[in-house]
């Protein structure tokens, strides 16, 4: 019998593998979970994997995810644009991720495509909007006061306005000063339409992600001539590919009022200086011709109110697989605080972010609409409430008043519109007009409408993955309409009125092209290279018409026939056309270059062409062996930087050619056509038909390119994990050809004032960016940020070398056409020319007595000197943000030190001798005035009334409480109250010392504004 052999081993072997393998699967369980974000929303696509790297899955459009896993072992989660978290796997695992804000801070957006903050080698600021501490917000400028070092934003009190923004002070005299607005890749058109002066207004600020501000030359110097003024780079939300629907709600209700009224003589104390000054004779006089009434009316509280506001937005944002989106609309309605004036707004807006072709092909496709209505009031209404009689009443039952002037109490005088009138009486023009009719009898309202859009495509190549195809076309469209109609009974428009319509239309399209490549050799060398083209085409036109007419029927007229009629519609474009390229070069991680060059064509030059180039280079100390064990150092990077930039942005599209314009109509302009025989020719209707005629304008062909020249250098700090981080940056600017406009000898040109390139200017200054983690715990935080800024301004030459040649400029009301300031070699622009004043022994002014400063015995035009400036050299900025818990606390500080202001309105009225004039009216004062006792018109331009005009700010307090949701079912949101324009401590005696070019008249009041808001998100 043969032996067998049993096979015991391998059986056995078998066995134990068997159980081995049993046990593992024993070990291991299903963990079934769900990824979120902070405000409980499910993240799709999520990446959920074992850290031993033996499973991963993704999780679903809800979600939710499943994963074999060992009970007790760790899972890694992570999402793009989230922190990574690892979790211990259980039978539920719930994880929430929370936004990587310095993976979304590490990525900058700059001029045609983005950067790494720490490759950046200009000088480059980015913002991003703080939700929990902002005060009122009515368009983006807001967003921006007093939060970036270099950034000056004035804005307005009225409702709708828009705002004045200088990045490192002014470098033109008479071109644009604004900067450069880019809106998601899309360079705007600074001009306005009727109704939409803003063009900010255009976004949303709920919209907003980021501003990114480009100062110097060589961040700034790949827009070419748009760029001399810095650029403000705007980038909207987007939605999350693959997110499930969201939704979100932003509203809040604003009650604002008005802030420190100039104190003048009330009704009785008016009365009693009335007594005083001029004898009870004369009093009673004036009583018995009911000059002098017994009222005690405060004429400011009559034209003022409370402005109650609200703005509401609604999102829905989220990801169709490939196709992430987001739409937001919007309502604003801002009710001024000055009576007749109010802006309602109507915003959407709609983002398209489809990705093809395997993530090669990104498409981005923006869209914003907006439809705004405007009310505007006759702001001459804010001057006369200061100066009216104060004892007379709103309406009077005086029948003249009653019949010709619809019940206002008027300054009335007998009238003369000839021969048959009905209308005995009129308004006296020398007299103060009833500030309330000024507004109640006008209806001036504006509609405009705005569409924004643009497609830009990126295009990876395919198995050439370096290299971006990049295009971008769009354009901007606006049209408003603003009509006008002043009642007949009105003091502005008495007896003929005034209706009548005016519309501008615009557009401005865009396109640009670029390729780009990058490529990483060994971790050690990176190199970037980039090169373009760009068009761009600026069309605006103007219609109008409008007329008085006659309201009854007199010699020569009647009834409803046009008077003094206006109507002359105009048109004009320019081009821009260019080619622009950028190089960087890192090597080693800390060595960086970059190079960037544009040729700009421009229709507006007669030499067309022009090159802006720039240079920069950083260094990442930091990165250096000597520093690498420096634990705390995070970051310290020096920066250096070159460049030119150009300015074309002059107002005037061809003013290098002789133009005509050509009038028609009848008037003592113009030649009645004659026949063979020569007799008038007429028309069918009889009337007379005139030859048009053309009259030439101004022309300058030498005119060319202003140019900026910027030197800037620059250290980023970084300390304790970026808890404390810095940016100082010194920088010096000089135009050269400065563009503005200058007198010329008569007979050598059509005008006597022309467009001209007359000298040079330099601004030089210091910046200082602070940014600070103070507190960082489980319960608390606080944030705190400061910058200061300051900037020395000074025209270096105007015409060949005359120091002495002077531009005019400032006028003011007081007097007739004066002006109070002057652009002149070693001086700030804009700076005070005027007397300086002499005071008696008890400090107050003496009138008319100026120092003589030549000493030649004659006080003349040689003894005006130049006396401060209206530019701040220093402004400062300070905003802190405490968090406890749900709760946070915030305030925004704002600081101006040196800016002097001139006093228009303290100046027109200082004539005191004329509260009762012989021209048979009476006028009120600001108190200030009696003390100086002054008895002319004559001595407005004096260093008297140019005041120090430094401030300190608060812009806003807000208090919120914030709950996140539990569930992806439960709301999660923030309710919050603020307060904004908090106070002003200031020793100017005006109504406000912040006035953009230093001369205050009387300025729409910026108001204290109560904000109760909420947010939700669903």
């Amino acid at each position: 019998m043969k032996h067998r052999k049993s096979g015991f081993w391998p059986k056995f072997f078998a066995l134990v593998l068997v159980l081995f393998i049993s046990s593992v699967a024993m070990a291991q369980t299903e963990v079934k979970g769900l990824v979120k974000d902070d405000m409980g929303e499910p993240l799709p696509g999520a990446k959920v994997a074992t850290k031993a790297g033996d499973a991963a899955t993704v999780t679903d459009f809800n979600g939710n995810f499943t994963i074999k896993a060992q009970k007790g072992s760790t899972l890694v989660v992570s999402y793009m644009g989230f922190v990574t978290k690892e979790v211990t796997a259980s039978a539920n695992v719930v994880v929430t991720l929370s936004e990587d804000a310095k993976a979304l801070e590490d990525v900058v957006v700059i001029g045609y495509g983005t950067a790494k903050k720490n490759d950046l080698t200009g000088s480059v600021t980015v913002m991003k909007p703080d939700e929990e501490n902002r005060g009122v917000i009515t368009s983006a400028q807001d967003m921006m006061v007093g939060k970036v070092a270099g950034v000056s934003v004035t804005t307005s009190g009225g409702p709708g306005a828009g705002a004045t923004i200088r990045i490192r002070g002014g470098s033109s005299l008479n071109a644009s000063n604004d900067p450069l607005i880019v809106i998601d890749g899309l360079a705007m058109d600074n001009n306005g339409v009727k109704g939409l002066s803003n063009l900010l207004s255009m976004v949303n600020p709920q919209d907003i992600e980021s501003f990114t501000v480009l100062k110097d030359a060589s961040a700034t110097a790949i827009y070419g001539s748009r760029g001399s003024n810095g650029v403000i780079i705007i980038t909207t939300k987007k939605g999350d590919q693959g997110h499930s629907p969201r939704v979100s709600y932003t509203g809040n209700v604003n009650f604002a009022t008005r802030k420190n009224p100039i104190e003048v003589m009330s009704g009785d104390q008016f009365r009693d200086y009335l007594q005083q000054t001029y004898g009870a004779d004369k009093y009673n006089q004036w009583r018995a011709q009911g000059w002098v009434g017994d009222a005690n009316t405060d004429w400011q509280s009559e034209i003022y109110r409370t402005g109650v506001s609200s703005d509401h937005a609604i999102t829905l944002s989220g990801g169709l697989k490939h196709m992430p989106y987001r739409v937001t609309v919007g309502y604003t309605g801002n009710r001024g605080i000055l009576k007749t004036t109010d802006f309602r707004r109507t915003t959407a807006s709609v983002n398209l972010n489809p990705s093809l072709a395997d993530d090669h092909l990104k498409i981005n496709l923006n869209g914003k609409f907006l439809f705004a209505e405007s009310r505007y009031a006759n702001q001459e209404a804010i001057s006369a409430a200061i100066a009216m009689n104060p004892t007379i009443p709103v309406k009077s039952s005086n029948p003249i008043h009653q019949q010709y002037f619809q019940g206002y109490w008027q300054w009335d005088v007998a009238g003369n519109y000839g021969d048959g009138s009905a209308w005995p009486y009129s308004f006296n023009n020398n007299g103060t007009k009833n500030p309330v009719s000024l507004l109640d009898l006008k209806r001036d309202e504006a509609q405009s409408m705005a569409f924004v859009g643009n497609a830009e495509f990126d295009y990876a190549v395919h198995h050439f993955e370096d290299l971006h195809l990049h295009l971008n076309m769009g354009g901007d469209y606006s049209t408003g309409q603003q009509d006008s109609y002043t009642s007949p009974y009105s003091p502005e428009s008495f007896y003929y009125g005034w209706q009548g319509w005016e519309k501008i239309n615009k557009y401005n399209l865009q396109l640009n092209a670029y390729a780009q490549y990058t490529h990483n050799w060994n971790n050690r060398h990176d190199l970037s290279v980039m090169a373009g083209y760009e068009w761009q085409h600026f069309h605006r036109e103007l219609t109008r018409d409008g007329s008085g007419y006659y309201p009854e029927t007199i010699a020569g007229h009647v009834a409803g026939e046009a008077y003094n009629r206006s109507n002359s519609p105009w048109a004009t474009e320019n081009y821009l056309v260019s080619f622009f390229g950028r190089a960087g070069y890192t090597l080693f991680d800390r060595y960086m270059l970059t190079a960037t060059v544009r040729r700009d064509g421009s229709s507006r030059f007669r030499d067309h062409w022009s090159t802006f180039p720039s240079f920069a280079f950083a260094w990442r100390i930091n990165e250096e062996k000597f520093l690498r064990d420096c634990r705390n150092l995070n970051m310290l990077k020096l920066r250096l930087g070159y460049g030119l930039t150009g300015q074309q942005d002059i107002n005037q599209d061809y003013g290098y050619v002789a133009t005509y314009s050509q009038n028609q109509g009848a008037g003592s302009n113009y030649f009645p056509c004659v026949d063979a025989n020569g007799k008038i020719m007429r028309d069918a209707q009889g009337n007379i038909i005139y030859m048009p005629v053309s009259r030439p304008g101004e022309y300058n062909a030498a005119l060319k390119w202003e140019t900026t020249t910027t030197y800037n250098a620059g250290i980023d700090l970084g300390l304790w994990n970026n808890r404390l981080s810095a940016s100082i940056d010194y920088y010096y600017r000089v135009t050269t050809d400065l563009i503005n406009r200058v007198s010329v000898p008569a007979g050598t040109n059509f005008k006597n004032m022309v467009t001209s390139n007359i000298g040079s200017m330099v601004n030089q200054g210091v910046e200082l960016q602070l940014n600070a983690v103070a507190i960082d715990t489980k319960d608390w935080t606080w944030d705190l940020a400061f910058n200061a800024t300051y900037n020395r301004n000074e025209i270096t030459e105007l015409i060949g070398g005359d120091e002495t040649y002077m531009v005019e400029t400032g006028g003011i009301s007081a007097g007739t056409g004066r002006c109070v300031q002057m652009h002149a070699v070693g001086h700030p622009m804009s700076s005070f020319y005027v007397y300086q004043q002499v005071y008696d022994a008890k400090g107050m002014p003496i009138e008319g007595v100026y120092v003589d400063r030549d000493g030649n015995g004659i006080i003349n035009e040689s003894d005006r000197y130049f006396y401060k400036s209206p530019v701040a050299p220093w402004t400062f900025g300070f905003s802190s943000k405490l968090r406890y818990k749900q709760w946070d606390l915030g305030f925004g500080l704002r600081a101006s030190l040196g800016n002097y202001v001139f006093n228009d309105v303290e100046a027109g009225w200082s004539n005191i001798k004329t509260i009762y004039d012989e021209k048979g009216y009476l006028t009120n004062r600001p108190l200030y005035e009696l003390p100086k006792a002054w008895q002319t018109w004559d001595n407005p331009i004096s260093d008297y009334f140019v005041h120090n005009g430094s401030f300190l700010k608060c812009d806003n307090i807000t208090l919120g409480y914030s709950w996140p949701g539990v569930t992806r079912h439960k709301i999660s949101g923030r309710v919050f109250a603020s307060v904004s324009n908090v106070f002003c401590i200031t020793k100017y005696n005006g109504i406000d010392p912040e006035v953009f070019g230093g001369i205050d008249g009387t300025l729409y009041p910026r108001p204290i504004t109560y904000q109760l808001g909420v947010n939700l998100n669903f």
